[in-house]
C-alpha cells in the first residue's frame, strides 16, 4: 500500500512538474512575441564603435529618445560590413555609415535618403616602428582599410600623383576593433581610423600622414531606408529621433568629451585614461549632406 501512494504521490509530482515545464515555455514563447514586436515597432539603427555615433550613444542613455516618445534600438556592430548587411536585408532602418558606401548601395538597388551629415573624420596613421612620415615611402607597404568605402577613396586620393618605389598593398580589414589592434601589435604598416581608435593610436607614439579633413573629403552621413519609413508612424518617429539627435549634440557641446566618458567607455571601449586626449570635437545638429559630397562619392561608382 505504502509502495502504491509512493507511486502515486511520484506520478502527481511529475505532472506538477511537467505543468511547470510547460508554462515556463509558454511563458518564454510570449516573452519572445513580445520583444519581437517591441524591435518590430521601435526605429532601428546600426551603429559603430565610433565617436560620430556619439550623439545617438548619449541619446540612448540620457532616455532621450523615449523623453521624446520614440523607442529606438541601437544595433551595435564592429564593421560597416555588417551594418550594411542589416540595412540591406531590412533588419535595421537606418545606419550610421559614409557617403562611398551608401551611394555604392543606392547604385545597387538599396533605397536610401540621409536623415543628417556626421561630423567623422579620418587619419592615415602609420606604425612607428615602419618609420613613415611620407606617402613616398608606402612602397612594398601595407595599408589597411576596407573596400567600398570612405577610406577605400582616401587611399586612391592620398596616394594620386606619389611616387613609390614599389607597389601599396590594400589590406581589407573591415573590423574597427581590429585594425586598431593590428596597428599596436605592429602587424601592420599603416591604416585609415576615425575617432576615437586615431586617439588611442597616436597615444602609443604613431603618426599621422594624412587627414581626411585637410583633403576636402566629408562623408560621414545617417542613412535611412526610404522604403522602411515611408508611412506616417516611422515619419514620427524620424521627427522624434532627429529632435533626440540634436539635443544630444547640444550637450555634448556644452558639457564636453570629458562628461560623456563613461558613455565612450562603454559604446566605444576606450579605456578611461584617453579620456583626456580626445580632440575636441563639435557635434553639428541634423542638416543634410552637402551636393557636392554625395556627387563625390557618387562619381566613384
Amino acid at each position: 500500500m505504502r509502495k502504491f501512494l509512493f507511486f502515486i504521490a511520484l506520478m502527481l509530482i511529475v505532472a506538477s512538474c511537467g505543468q511547470s515545464v510547460e508554462e515556463q515555455r509558454r511563458l518564454s514563447r510570449q516573452e519572445r512575441a513580445r520583444i519581437r514586436r517591441a524591435d518590430s515597432l521601435a526605429l532601428k539603427v546600426a551603429v559603430l564603435p565610433t565617436l560620430d555615433c556619439l550623439p545617438l550613444f548619449v541619446a540612448q542613455e540620457k532616455n532621450l529618445f523615449d523623453t521624446l516618445g520614440v523607442s529606438v534600438h541601437l544595433k551595435r556592430f564592429n564593421a560597416q560590413m555588417d551594418c550594411d548587411t542589416a540595412l540591406v536585408g531590412g533588419s535595421v532602418e537606418g545606419s550610421v555609415s559614409d557617403l562611398f558606401r551608401t551611394e555604392r548601395l543606392r547604385a545597387k538597388g538599396t533605397k536610401l535618403s540621409y536623415l543628417t551629415a556626421t561630423d567623422a573624420y579620418w587619419l592615415l596613421i602609420t606604425n612607428k616602428k615602419a618609420r613613415l612620415k611620407r606617402l613616398e615611402q608606402f612602397g612594398d607597404k601595407m595599408i589597411a582599410m576596407t573596400r567600398y568605402s570612405v577610406t577605400d577613396y582616401l587611399t586612391d586620393a592620398a596616394l594620386k600623383g606619389v611616387k613609390t618605389s614599389a607597389n601599396v598593398y590594400r589590406v581589407q580589414i573591415n573590423d574597427v576593433r581590429i585594425r586598431l589592434r593590428m596597428l599596436l601589435n605592429n602587424e601592420m604598416d599603416a591604416m585609415w581610423l576615425t575617432e576615437p581608435q586615431a586617439t588611442v593610436a597616436l597615444a602609443h607614439g604613431n603618426l599621422t600622414v594624412a587627414d581626411s579633413r585637410k583633403m576636402g573629403v566629408h562623408a560621414g552621413v545617417i542613412a535611412m531606408r526610404t522604403d522602411l519609413t515611408a508611412d506616417a508612424y516611422r515619419q514620427k518617429q524620424l521627427e522624434a529621433f532627429a529632435k533626440a539627435y540634436n539635443l544630444a549634440c547640444d550637450s555634448i557641446n556644452e558639457r564636453g568629451l570629458n562628461h560623456y566618458l563613461p558613455v565612450i567607455e562603454e559604446y566605444c571601449f576606450v579605456d578611461k585614461s584617453m579620456g583626456a586626449r580626445l580632440p575636441k570635437i563639435h557635434f553639428n545638429p541634423i542638416s543634410k549632406p552637402l551636393a557636392r559630397d554625395i556627387e563625390k562619392a557618387k562619381g566613384k561608382y
